[in-house]
């Protein structure tokens, strides 16, 4: 509970702020203070009005009173963010800088303009920036708090078997219908003219940059890299987390210049060296990858169906056809089928426990609508969908097993298991640390706001 409880406050904090002059009060009294942070009644009126809105869209229905638990919530980001000081916590300054700013232009845009953003806020737009900048700042320390505390708890086997002996069978997970398939994957043929397109739009935008436009806000025009385009493409590794044709490039560069263009297996890249830090590397770069003509995306497609149709003709198993034909290096030489191996790889997981090859319906993306459609054995016609890099491609699916819900078990279903267990031991360490701050922290409620319910007890001194 107190999991959700901090996550609605991060959301409080980011939605924050949003209410117009009129909803404001002349006389902002101030209902609870948590270390050097005050909770004022506006915040607290805002946060309210957050977690209704949020139980609305989910259909979510609870006994509590919203603005008890509203005020809970932010009492517990409080708290996280102050200890969060006292503990040094380091976050990224400049990714709530970006966040900042594309919340203030969404709102701008949205307003109309800047003078009247400044009149529905009621307030000149360097004091909206400060605001929004104090709100964002709180929410990533409090959240990194959060992270280091649970970070540090673990989990064994034995810990797990014994969380799903003890669990009323009642109150086991559902895990939903899952899927087992094949595909043959064909991408767009390596032509030099996209290719071509691509180096020279790059080329473009780098000699912008030299004359004076700023990297930054090329990245976050057309950068197509959703991890970093709205920070302005920075990132910030170790050089050995980069792959390695962007770090033998970004190696070579001094602070403030610009790479030519280089070619990963993500698309098309112009990197932009901000600082070094013994092996950290401080960077930003602009992402594109090459647009294929409608005839350049069909081919492969064409192919596919002729394929498909020989294998359902008896010509050639689909097995042999995924191994001669298939450009997808992870699952041509399993038969065509389908594995999370490029997920782990991108996640630097390197467990093998966490392999796997059955997928729920959230996780087939765009192959969805082809593979509900097959039953057990059939295969698709050709269609079009994209890797996990987000390239373009054409393939076929064929549908090997359908795995209906069912109350997750020890054997079959271990990493639910493991999930679960998991997070019960994070909630129950944080509810503990948490306990241990509480008492020995500085915090004061308003006497009109002390008889909530409260699901921490400790609040009320």
């Amino acid at each position: 509970m107190l999991k959700k409880m901090t996550a609605a406050c991060i959301c409080f904090m980011v939605c924050a702020g949003t209410v117009s002059a009129q909803e404001r009060y002349t006389v902002d009294k101030v209902v609870a203070v948590v270390g050097n942070s005050a909770i004022k009644y506006s915040e607290l009126v805002e946060a309210r009005n957050v977690l209704v809105e949020e139980r609305r869209k989910q259909g979510y229905t609870s006994d509590r009173d919203p603005m008890n638990e509203a005020l809970e919530g932010l009492l517990v980001q409080k708290l996280l963010y102050n200890q969060a000081l006292i503990d040094s916590v380091q976050i990224n300054l400049d990714a709530v800088s970006s966040e900042v700013e594309a919340r203030l232009a969404m709102m701008t845009e949205e307003a109309g303009s800047t003078a009247a953003l400044e009149a529905e806020m009621g307030m000149p737009y360097y004091e909206i920036r400060q605001d929004f900048k104090g709100k964002y700042e709180e929410m990533y320390y409090a959240q990194a708090m959060r992270s280091d505390v649970i970070s540090k708890v673990k989990i064994t086997p034995g810990e797990v078997e014994m969380f799903y002996r003890e669990l009323d069978r009642d109150s086991l997970p559902i895990v939903p219908e899952q899927y087992v398939y094949a595909q043959i994957v064909r991408y767009p043929t390596s032509s030099k003219e996209a290719k071509q397109r691509v180096r020279e739009e790059l080329l473009d935008m780098r000699e912008r940059v030299i004359n004076g436009t700023r990297f930054d806000l090329l990245a976050r025009m057309y950068s197509v890299d959703p991890g970093t385009a709205m920070q302005g493409g920075e990132m910030e590794m170790s050089l050995n987390q980069f792959v390695q044709p962007f770090a033998d490039a970004l190696e070579k560069l001094q602070p403030g210049q610009i790479s030519e263009v280089v070619e990963t297996e993500y698309g098309f890249h112009i990197i932009q060296l901000v600082e070094k830090n013994g092996d950290r590397y401080r960077c930003r770069h602009i992402l594109l990858r090459p647009v294929y003509t409608p005839d350049e995306l069909a081919e492969g497609g064409r192919f596919l169906d002729s394929l498909a149709n020989e294998i359902r003709g008896g010509a050639i198993t689909f097995e042999d056809a995924a191994m001669k034909y298939s450009d997808d290096k992870y699952s041509r030489q399993n038969g065509g089928i389908v594995t999370n191996h490029e997920l782990l790889e991108l996640m630097h997981v390197s467990d093998t426990r966490y392999s796997t090859t059955k997928f729920l319906r959230e996780d087939l993306r765009t192959d969805y609508p082809a593979i509900s459609a097959l039953k057990e054995g059939e295969i698709s016609p050709a269609f079009q969908s994209r890797d996990l890099r987000n390239n373009e491609l054409n393939k076929i699916v064929k549908l090997i097993q359908v795995i209906p819900a069912h109350p997750a078990s020890l054997n079959e279903d271990y990493l639910q298991i493991e999930a679960l267990a998991l997070q019960t031991k994070q909630e129950e360490e944080f509810e503990k640390w948490l306990d241990g701050k509480i008492d020995g922290l500085y915090i004061r409620i308003e006497p009109e706001f002390r008889d909530g319910d409260f699901v921490n007890k400790h609040w009320v001194k």
